[in-house]
């Protein structure tokens, strides 16, 4: 079944692929965001076409199970067949091996949502993957870091301008997984977001995610938050490589992140404002096993609220 899901796919890919080639307003889609030829080919773009079922040019058996189960075809409750993916810039999602296991959809004009990925199969669980991570391993290798943002584009856009240490999350939150996959590379986790309250939300929950799999001071988390109204896309094309590194370089250490978050609505000046920094922090210390970063917070959050530090660790059960 995998290895028929994985020819099915590569297949598709293909045809998205050469379609991409011989369609102008794609193309046109693709120049006016700013991404030239060679880094649509680095991360294999496609265009899936208008047709309801382009497919069937390169499938014999377009009603085949292995086509619907592998999410190419959708047959919806009329038992009418149509393919998933429809006048959109495909994305091809690869395994570690290079293996096509799904893919992404972006729109080209306003019909239907800006992105469709493909679903849940046998062989793709979004909280397992990141786009762009095949391209991306040789780079975070050499460098000792990798960037996390949210957007398809974001990566292909960084990658055209010299920054290959970056992949995606398929529009779902940071998971465990996620985390665990990029320690496997390096101890340096960057995580890109919007200056907006979204890029705030979604920070929050990946560091969150974060915290316990900090298990020695020798890992690194911090949060690049971008200016208003831009994306990394955006704001490379904007600027420069040299630009988004410098922000790099002041990107907010997991340490101050975690009491600005816990800081943030409630004020210190009141009993009422400090109980509620101890009431939220506590969960998140209690899950932070690494000595070092632990002692510093406990510091700081007994200063905030304060109490003593014996009073605090009595409060937060930590030993």
């Amino acid at each position: 079944m995998i290895s028929q899901f994985i020819e099915n796919l590569t297949c598709a890919a293909n045809f998205y692929g050469n379609q991409l080639k011989s369609s102008p307003r794609a193309i046109a889609y693709l120049k006016q965001r700013g991404i030239s030829g060679s880094a649509a080919a680095r991360y294999k773009l496609g265009y899936a076409p208008t047709g309801a079922q382009s497919l069937r040019n390169i499938f014999n058996n377009y009603e085949a199970d292995s086509l619907i189960n592998c999410g190419l075809v959708v047959c919806n409750t009329d038992h009418h067949l149509y393919d998933r993916f429809r006048n959109r810039i495909i994305f091809p999602i690869t395994d570690s091996d290079g293996d096509v296991i799904g893919f992404g959809g972006r729109v080209i004009d306003s019909n239907g949502p800006k992105y469709l990925n493909s679903p849940e199969t046998e062989l793709f669980h979004k909280g397992n993957v990141l786009f762009g991570l095949w391209q991306a391993t040789a780079s975070i290798r050499e460098t000792k870091t990798v960037f996390v943002v949210e957007g398809y584009l974001d990566v292909v856009s960084l990658a055209q301008h010299g920054i290959q240490n970056v992949v995606a999350t398929l529009g779902t939150a940071t998971t465990e997984n996620h985390i665990k996959i990029l320690l496997s590379l390096t101890k340096n986790i960057i995580f890109c977001f919007d200056g907006d309250e979204a890029g705030r939300r979604a920070a929050n929950h990946a560091l969150d995610v974060c915290l316990e799999f900090i298990t020695d001071s020798s890992i690194t988390i911090s949060f690049l938050f971008l200016p208003d109204n831009h994306d990394p896309d955006s704001y490379v094309r904007a600027n420069n490589a040299a630009a988004f590194h410098l922000l790099a370089k002041n990107a907010v250490s997991l340490e101050k992140a975690f009491l600005l978050f816990a800081m943030n609505d409630i004020s210190l000046e009141h009993a009422e404002g400090r109980a509620n920094l101890i009431y939220r922090t506590t969960p998140r210390l209690q899950r932070l096993q690494e000595p070092t970063l632990r002692n510093r917070l406990v510091i700081d959050i007994a200063a905030y609220a304060q109490i003593t530090i014996d009073e605090l660790m009595n409060l937060s059960s930590l030993k």
